[in-house]
Formats: C-alpha cells, structure tokens, sequence
C-alpha cells in the first residue's frame, strides 16, 4: 500500500507541474508513514509541507491541489488533510480483506523484498577459539542471525562468514602448554577456560616459557607441521565446543561457515604491499600505517590505521583489509554486515575508508558496522559472575532452561517430564534471545532473568503464549484452515486493526533488512499479540453469530498465527502448539 500511495503522489505531482503549479525538475523523495492513530487513517504523507516553499504557497493549500489531483484508486476509501497539511489515506476495508486473503494462500505470507535481491555477506559471532564462548558472544551470534534469516526470508543470498580469532599470541602460548603437558585425550582439552588459565599462569611466570611460546607462534605462522597439528587439534575442540552453543541457541551456523583470521595470513604481505603500491602506506615509530584525511583526534591530528607493527607484525586492520578482499573479489558480495560491537566503530569506519581508497572492493559495494551496545547485569555494569569472572554462555543457557523448567512445571504440573524439558528448553533460549533482540542493538540493556520469563509485557513467554492460543482455536475445531471456506470481512473495529497491522509484516521486514534492526520486528510482533487479544475477546471466533462470520474471523486467527509463527521463527525463536 505504501508504493501504491507514492505512486499515486507522483502522479499528482506529475500533473500539478504539468498544470504550471509546482516548478519544473522536482524529484522528492515522497515519504508515506503508518498513523499511530486510526481516527488519522492508516497511512500518511508530509509531502505537501514539503513541497510548499518550492510551490510558493501554504503547506495546506498545496495539499487541497494534490488531493484533487490524486487519481482514484480501489485499494483506497478516502484522504483527508489534517493539521497543516498532512495527507492521511484510509484503506478501503474490501482491499485489505483482499491483500490478507493472497497473504494467506501464499507460503511467503505475501511478503517480498522492496529492492533487488542482493549476495550478502553477514560476519557474525566470531568468538576467540583460544576460550569458551562468554555472554559477550551472544548479542553478535543473535542479531547477526536474526537479520541473516530475514534477509533470507526476503530473496536474498547470504553468506554467514565466522571471523572467529584463530590466529596470533595467545596461540603460541597454548602450542607452548600443550608441548609442556602433553594431553593425551580430547576430553583433557575440553575444558577450554581451565586449560587457558593454566597456560596464561605458566606465560606470566616463567620468562623461559613466554619466549618459547614466541618463539612457536613464528614456527605457526612459518607453517611448521608439528605446531600446525597441535593448532588444528586445539581449533577443533574449540569449535566443536561452539557449534554445541549454536546448535542448543537454534542458531543457522555451521562449520562451514567458520572463516577465521587463520584464513586471511597468507594475504596479509599482499596487502601491505598493494597498500605501498597505492602510495597510502606512511610509516610512523617504526610501524606502518594508513592516514585518512576525514580520521583525526581531539587535537585536529591525523589518526593512523596502523596495518604492520614496527617488528613487520599485522594487526586485526591487516586482516580485515585482506577480509574485504575476499568478500568482494571471491564471494562476489553486494553488501557486507558486519556484527561486531559498537566500540569497534572507529576500527570499522577507517578500515572500510582504507579498503576503498585501495580499491580493495568496488563503489557499489555497500560495507556496513552493525554495532551493538553490552549486556549489563543489575548494577549497570558489563554482566560478570559474583565473583567478578566472565560468565560462560553455557552457564547462563543452562540457567535459563532451569528456570522455565521451574517456571513450566509450576504451570503444568500434569504434563510428562519429557513435555516440560522441551517446553523449558524453546522458553528459556528463546527468553534470554527475546530479551537482547527487542532491545535496539545500539543500547545497553540489563539481564533480567525475572523480567525476560515474564508471561506478560514484551517478552518471549508472552508471545509463545499468544502463538499457543490461535493454535488451539484449531485444536479445539479439528481441521485447518484449508478446511474453512468463505473469506475475509472485516466489520468491527478489532478486525480492522487487527488487519491493518497484519498488513505491515512486509513493511517491517524489509525495515529490519534496510537498518539490521530485529527490535522492529518483536515491537510489531508484540503489537500484533496484543490486538489478536483485543479482537479474540470482542470478536468471538467458534461462537460467532453466523458461518460467514465465523469462517471469516477463523481465517483472520489463521493469518495471525502464521505471521507469528515466521515472525518468531525469523528471529531464531523455537514455536511451541502448546504451552
């Protein structure tokens, strides 16, 4: 409906400059935007106060002329003009009836992409494979993934990329402990942390031991066969230990998505050397760096993207660099996201500045930093365990099932224990994910285990809840819709908004594709919950007065479900027929 108005302004806007009311050459952008009120239509424009100084008249007074001009549409009731020159259109009710009715017949739920399909690159996750993942893991693995999957779900072709830390240091150190203490089982080098933290200890203490541990990152890096084994071994362990994380998060990573800096090493000279050839490289105490004219600090002084250090060492900007490359030259990218915290902003704006002067990735390109701000605990602070320690994302996952668990069973007390266990399990992941991803990703938030398990407000018990009830509306009548003839009409004021906001699915969609923004998404989900309830309860369904009412109000619950049902599953949340 939205392109259907900016149609129908264009061509208003056609016909007015045709008439010699607006002036030759004028190309808005015309902006059509859902009323948050419904006494104000369903959809409005600001196009009249927009265009009013170039028309050289009042915003209202334009208006008056483009309403005139506006040619007739069936998908439209009427258009008002309110306050100083807003356009407000009002949907003819039989349209949407009719818009909802292909929603329901169609497996996509009538949603596409607005623009073109595009090749997308998402990096997301990347733990560091020397430790297990932590909590400061799970906002870059969620909201890569939810976006991931919405942009699948809108045509595109994407391509995870796991830029996980699989190279430097700290690897020489572990290669150094592992030699030290031969480990003779995988189940030896399970636990991750512990094995680290006795390798850091041995590092800190013994000089003898730090230097050959140097000394076996050089031999790493040279491609020595004995350290490239143990390497393989520990990497192994190391990502098993995530796809077990991924795999119990419902999350779409695999194996085959790891490309880790490992990846990149042997580039690495390349760029360095494409970089001088370019006559960008500038060198600095020793280290090599690119100057960018628009990167300065506080004092007005340039600031350097440092790729090489004074001992001929790269950096995180040496393998990104080289990270661009491949994703526009080998993966043949449109559009690279990338999922990493909003602190590294500065990393990304200058590595993405540096990779177009080199020309490491065409113009068409688009590279993109979708920050994210931290997990806080109650206090406000970065989320540690009592103690101080970082909290293994295992650990919480565990929590959370445990809780609902608790939670489930109190509700439930008749259901079967292997029932409980899969209901804890879709509740308790899918709260801790909900609770992160309707938060905007630029903002902190606190964890909350009582507020995210909550079956009432925006959360994810409350709308694997609402799920729940359309699914035994169902339940209770014995057939699908498929079953139910007749179509949708929509009469009452809940079945209108009801359909009004079932109408936006693909709207908001192609918003979170646009700005990576899953937050949208659960606004619009928790939005649509609430007005299902409104309706259910003012609006009976099974007991209607009439078959046409009923099997119209049946398929109205229908499309709600589904569009639940994908909405929840778009943001990588586990659906349950009961609860």
């Amino acid at each position: 409906m939205k392109d259907t108005i900016r149609h129908l302004i264009q061509q208003a806007l056609t016909q007015l400059t045709a008439d010699g009311v607006l002036p030759e050459g004028l190309a808005p952008a015309i902006q059509v935007e859902n009323t948050k009120d419904k006494s104000n239509g369903d959809f409005a424009s600001n196009i009249a106060m927009m265009l009013s100084k170039q028309a050289g008249m009042k915003p209202r007074d334009l208006a008056e002329k483009l309403v005139a001009a506006l040619p007739a549409d069936d998908g439209i009731a009427k258009v008002e003009i309110a306050g100083p020159g807003f356009l407000n259109f009002f949907q003819n009710s039989d349209a949407l009836a009719q818009r909802l009715e292909a929603a329901l017949a169609d497996t996509r739920l009538g949603v596409r992409k607005s623009g073109a399909s595009q090749r997308t690159v998402v990096d997301l996750s990347a733990p560091n494979l020397a430790k297990e993942m932590h909590v400061g893991h799970l906002r870059s693995t969620i909201i890569g993934d939810g976006v991931a999957r919405v942009l699948e779900f809108l045509g595109d072709e994407v391509i995870r990329q796991n830029h996980v830390g699989d190279w430097g240091t700290q690897f020489g150190m572990l290669l150094a402990y592992m030699q030290e203490q031969p480990v003779g089982s995988d189940a030896e080098l399970s636990d991750l942390e512990t094995f680290y933290r006795a390798a850091k200890k041995r590092f800190d203490d013994s000089a003898e031991f730090a230097d050959r541990a140097r000394e076996l990152v050089v031999k790493l890096q040279a491609g020595d066969a004995e350290c490239l084994r143990l390497w393989h071994r520990f990497n192994d362990i190391s990502l098993s230990h995530c796809q077990a994380l991924y795999d119990r998060l419902g999350v779409k990573l695999s194996m085959a998505d790891v490309k880790g800096e490992s990846a990149y090493n042997d580039d690495l000279a390349k760029v360095i050397a494409d970089l001088d050839a370019k006559g960008l490289l500038t060198e600095s105490d020793g280290a090599r760096c690119v100057f960018m004219e628009e990167f300065k600090n506080a004092e007005g002084n340039p600031l350097p993207l440092i790729v090489q250090k004074a001992g001929g060492g790269y950096l995180y900007a040496t393998t990104d660099l080289a990270a661009t490359r491949y994703r526009a030259n080998v993966l043949k990218a449109d559009r690279a996201l990338y999922f990493v915290d909003q602190r590294q902003a500065l990393h990304f704006q200058m590595v993405f500045a540096a990779a177009r002067l080199a020309g490491f990735v065409p113009p068409s390109m688009d590279l993109e930093h979708m920050g994210f701000g931290t997990m806080n605990g109650a206090d406000g602070k970065p989320f540690k365990t009592r103690d101080g320690g970082t909290v293994k994302l295992v650990d919480l996952l565990e929590e959370a099932e445990q809780r609902a668990y608790a939670l489930v069973k109190g509700k439930n007390p008749e259901l079967d224990d292997a029932e409980l266990r899969q209901i804890a399990s879709a509740v308790g992941i899918g709260a801790v994910k909900y609770a992160d991803l309707s938060k905007h990703r630029t903002s902190d938030y606190s964890f909350n285990f009582e507020l995210m398990l909550s079956f009432e407000g925006n959360t994810a018990p409350y709308l694997l809840y609402a799920y729940t009830r359309v699914a035994s509306i169902f339940r209770k009548l014995g057939k699908g819709v498929d079953e139910i003839g007749g179509r949708i009409t929509l009469v009452a004021d809940q079945e209108q908004a009801l359909a009004g906001k079932l109408a936006q699915f693909a709207d908001v969609l192609n918003g979170i594709a646009d700005k990576g923004t899953p937050h949208l998404l659960c606004a619009y989900l928790y939005d649509l919950a609430g007005l299902f309830s409104s309706f259910y309860e003012n609006c009976p369904v099974l007991t209607a007065e009439d078959e046409t009412t009923r099997n119209s109000r049946l398929r109205l619950a229908a499309l709600t479900g589904r569009t639940l049902k994908q909405g929840l599953e778009l943001l990588g949340l586990r659906t349950l027929e009961r609860m």
